[in-house]
């Protein structure tokens, strides 16, 4: 695994874009940002604490994406997600050389508030196949966040 940090400074109150990165008070802002991975990107669970997290979308039809946990949860503050399976046409793999290649990798989530401006810091591991995808697009998502907040 590769690690990989981004950052956006954003003219909000950390409980603002923490809620709107989430989709706490409503998913579609979730799905706003992250559409720039795949237009139909979303998830099915919960954010809290120990919480299994599928975050997907569809490819030829397909529901396909990460399985994951989620470590930490600092409202406002901080976000751990671990990914230790994937979803590949509708179906959970959590073990065998597919999902290996992706277990354990996190993605790290800070938010920092200094003087109602949040720096997002996001550290996350990612495979050498998508090392040029996640550098291209992460900051991409990371502008569409801004400027939705």
């Amino acid at each position: 695994m590769k690690k990989l940090q981004f950052k956006v400074d954003i003219n909000a109150a950390s409980s603002k874009v923490y809620d709107i990165m989430l989709g706490i008070s409503n998913k579609s802002t979730y799905e706003q940002w992250t559409k720039i991975f795949n237009p139909t990107s979303t998830y099915e669970g919960d954010w809290s604490k120990g919480s299994k997290m599928l975050f997907i979308g569809t490819n030829e039809g397909k529901l396909e994406g990460m399985v994951s946990e989620i470590v930490e949860n600092i409202p406002h503050r901080y976000l751990s997600i671990r990914h230790y399976g994937i979803l590949k046409s509708n179906i959970e793999i959590t073990e065998g050389p597919e999902a290996e290649r992706w277990a354990n990798g996190f993605e790290n989530y800070i938010f920092d508030e200094k003087n109602g401006i949040t720096s997002v810091i996001v550290n996350l591991d990612t495979i050498d196949e998508f090392l040029d995808y996640m550098n291209l697009t992460f900051p991409i998502a990371l502008q569409k966040l801004k400027e939705i907040c």
